[in-house]
């Protein structure tokens, strides 16, 4: 009996390690000291850019837009949903992020597989200027079925202490300005195969019409990265508060960066929902509380600004690329969220 024969193939890990040092070598920044492959990932933090440096943290996974991965045969973008989901958490917070770690279990370790997801994570961390200095790979045959696999990922920011965006300065009359998502990015999946393959009975490789692709294609589409987009925003506009609009959706995310006595008022008429949750509304006879507490509703971030403010701040987020709308106010409240 060996360890092989048991259900762990430690020589296709050591191949996994020997394919994601090549990728990763392409995501560092000048901070990173050393190679992948060590027992803990090097960041050297630069001294003269900061006089009170705080490190921002950010964790998690992809949930089951997986299962969309498993049903499409298709991996290799799947690693960039599993960066957004945390760079994009701790830009909210002001901060730059630094590196990235990840960590890949499967029913059976295969590298070309790994290596696929990876190219992912590699895309996702260039397009976040973080570095990819290291991670974990396991095989648990035990716990995932065959062809299966979880990801997660973690990633570490840096912010002036007096630079950190937390909502304390927010106030009635403030607007709030929301940028457009690249589709439902990693939230509310669950619910999104229940009605679509579940209740419609629809085909994954199904062109449909109304979303201009497969429905493959559109539940795949990975989580849009706004690091660059915020930390060039951040240069020119006072932001008071952002919102990476995951899980809970509008309502759940904008309240946590509302300070006490103000509510957030969103107006859902100002912005065109996308196609992907039009569909799901309408074959799932969903209510729309329902769809606003599950979904983005076609918003990514959801920013916080004064009103002198709100229009300078549209123009230089179209400047850098970005699709943005004016979706509502502060008013008085209870750090509550009110989708009219």
């Amino acid at each position: 009996m060996d360890y092989k024969s048991a259900g762990v193939d430690i020589e296709a890990g050591y191949e996994v390690v020997s394919r994601v040092k090549k990728l990763s070598k392409s995501t560092f920044t000048k901070g990173v000291l050393g190679d992948i492959g060590s027992f803990g990932g090097l960041f050297q933090i630069d001294k003269d850019e900061y006089k009170e440096p705080v490190l921002v943290s950010g964790t998690d996974g992809v949930g089951t837009k997986l299962k969309i991965a498993f049903m499409t045969g298709k991996h290799n973008t799947i690693g960039i949903d599993a960066v957004a989901m945390s760079v994009n958490d701790i830009v909210v917070l002001g901060a730059k992020p630094l590196f990235f770690l990840d960590y890949l279990a499967f029913n059976k370790v295969d590298p070309s597989l790994a290596e696929q997801i990876l190219i992912g994570i590699a895309e996702g961390c260039r397009q976040s200027e973080a570095a990819l200095i290291g991670g974990e790979t396991a095989e648990m045959s035990d716990l995932y079925g065959k062809g299966e696999y979880d990801i997660a990922g973690f990633a570490v920011g840096i912010v002036e202490k007096s630079k950190i965006i937390d909502g304390t300065k927010i106030s009635v009359g403030d607007k709030l300005i929301g940028i457009a998502s690249s589709g439902l990015h990693s939230n509310g999946y669950t619910l999104a195969r229940k009605v679509l393959f579940d209740m419609a009975k629809l085909d994954i490789n199904a062109q449909i019409p109304e979303l201009g692709s497969t429905l493959g294609q559109a539940l795949l589409a990975p989580t849009k990265i706004y690091v660059k987009t915020m930390i060039g925003l951040m240069k020119d506009v006072e932001l008071l508060g952002m919102a990476h609009i995951t899980g809970g959706g509008l309502p759940e995310n904008v309240a946590r960066f509302l300070p006490e006595g103000v509510a957030a008022s969103i107006d859902p008429h100002a912005w065109e929902h996308p196609a992907i949750c039009r569909l799901i509304k309408q074959k799932g006879d969903i209510s729309r509380e329902e769809m606003f507490k599950a979904f983005n509703m076609g918003i990514g971030m959801a920013l916080a600004v004064r009103p002198q403010n709100a229009d300078k701040t549209m123009k230089k987020l179209k400047d850098l690329g970005e699709k943005s709308y004016l979706i509502g106010e502060i008013v008085k409240g209870d750090k509550n969220v009110i989708v009219r």
